[in-house]
């Protein structure tokens, strides 16, 4: 994750098929990352989560299920540049870097293939993708969900529960 992340600042913006690409591994890693600390370590990363300001706490949570809604749809439903508006730099020539372009505004998704359940959940993804990261760049949304999550990884390293089996 932290190596995806890390070459967020060393893609040529001019490279448009290979920003879109780490961008996109990008939000795969952190979502895994995510979703594999809340499964094996529930308690250190609701340790790690409570340890946080309320108003950051909401920021954190809400980036990590925008991000879901993202990794659910770029790709299958919609292409990357449906999701990420590349910046001109400020000369206005070239591409400004990756990490400042910013979360596009999306319209609402057509979930009626899916059942009830399953709409309710991906809605909540679809508005919090909205409201955390729409306008928001594309660096900030990455550092703050790799900072969280290395805080919490760390958490488990004193935790005594059951890790992954190695199955």
């Amino acid at each position: 994750m932290h190596d995806t992340t890390r070459r967020l600042g060393k893609v040529r913006a001019s490279d448009r098929p290979q920003a879109f690409a780490v961008i996109g591994e990008a939000v795969w890693w952190v979502t895994i990352v995510d979703a594999t600390l809340v499964r094996y370590y529930p308690d250190a990363y609701d340790a790690a989560l409570g340890k946080l300001p309320s108003a950051e706490r909401r920021l954190t949570e809400g980036t990590f299920t925008g991000l879901r809604f993202v990794r659910n749809r770029m790709g299958y439903h919609a292409d990357h540049d449906d999701f990420i508006r590349p910046l001109r730099g400020t000369d206005g020539g070239q591409d400004a870097p990756i990490t400042v372009w910013t979360w596009k505004a999306r319209p609402k998704p057509a979930l009626d293939w899916l059942p009830p359940r399953g709409r309710t959940w991906e809605m909540n993804r679809y508005r919090a993708y909205q409201d955390w990261l729409v306008g928001h760049t594309i660096g900030e949304t990455f550092v703050r969900s790799a900072d969280f999550l290395t805080i919490a990884a760390e958490a488990t390293d004193r935790w005594d529960g059951p890790g992954p089996s190695a199955d």
